[in-house]
């Protein structure tokens, strides 16, 4: 079997466009790395476009892990691991070729390092107990355990998760991890910064026009607590905010595209702490045409394969 194929990016790069044209070249099959699109009905707010997985020619190329879960359910960066994995061994057995593409650095890096410490199982009850802290008393709360290798201090959930597992180890013992990752091949697409944010703000008024404050309001119809809502964060905390009275429209345009822009930082930021903890990252240009870096990465596949 071929190594693992990744493809991933800030927002707005064109991962998508990118990885349905190689995995025409290479008969794959794409895994979604993205921590909101496994949930149904929440589209425009995740940035889903079912079409970008159809060839110019109107062939659908197979794609996993979107639209699995119900909104308002809890899915983390374990359940995605697992997922994945079964995924890939069902690929495996029909000899295909898996490309996983997204800009969920965590979820990514979790699938690609041989990580026991996903395996541990969530404390929904200790959760619970940590959801009133702020995030500086979550981070002084975790330097009370033994020290975790790269937390994602940058999320609370996420903060939260890793108390939980050095709770599970100062119980259980240190899990034992592999050095040895997960045979793999990374590509990552990057753009110059001011066109990187036109596109983020083209986009955002795009998804805007298309019904994105409706389709939140819609969910809290169906009765989803705004509070399980706000948990996924970005476009959905903030419309959840502004429905409920908190700002003007005005004022959510403005914030939400803020954070928008903020968050494409910090998945350039993760690739980037990726590379200096010893992934080999190949770039790609996202100006260029997505054709010329299907050659790329056919001509780097090429000697990975002669090697």
């Amino acid at each position: 079997m071929p190594p693992l194929l990744v493809i991933s990016g800030p927002t707005a790069s064109g991962k998508t466009e990118l990885a349905v044209q190689v995995a025409v070249a290479l008969n794959a099959e794409i895994i979604s790395a993205d921590s909101r699109q496994v949930f149904k009905r929440m589209n425009i707010g995740t940035g889903k476009d079912y079409n970008a997985y159809r060839t110019t020619t109107g062939e659908k190329i197979p794609y996993h892990l979107i639209d699995i879960r119900e909104p308002g359910e809890e899915y983390s960066v374990t359940d995605f691991v697992q997922d994945a994995s079964k995924v890939l061994e069902q690929l495996e057995e029909k000899n295909k070729t898996a490309l996983v593409c997204g800009g969920s650095g965590f979820y990514i890096q979790g699938l690609l390092q041989s990580m026991e410490r996903t395996q541990v199982p969530p404390d929904h009850a200790f959760r619970n107990r940590l959801q009133s802290l702020s995030k500086e008393e979550l981070l002084s709360l975790l330097q009370t355990y033994p020290a975790l290798e790269s937390v994602d201090t940058q999320s609370k959930q996420r903060i939260i998760r890793a108390l939980e597992i050095a709770r599970y180890e100062a119980a259980h013992g240190r899990l034992q991890r592999e050095d040895e990752k997960r045979a793999h091949v990374f590509f990552a697409l990057d753009l110059p910064r001011e066109i990187r944010r036109k596109k983020i703000s083209d986009r955002f008024s795009k998804r805007m026009q298309e019904g994105m404050v409706e389709e939140v309001q819609h969910l809290l119809q169906e009765g989803i607590a705004p509070e399980k809502l706000q948990r996924y964060g970005l476009e959905y905390k903030f419309i959840c905010d502004y429905l409920l009275g908190l700002y003007s429209y005005e004022k959510l345009l403005e914030l939400l595209e803020t954070a928008i822009q903020q968050y494409a930082k910090r998945q350039m930021t993760w690739l980037r702490k990726m590379e200096k903890d010893g992934y080999c990252i190949h770039w790609l240009s996202a100006m260029d045409e997505p054709y010329r870096n299907v050659q790329r990465i056919q001509e780097i596949l090429h000697k990975y394969s002669a090697t």
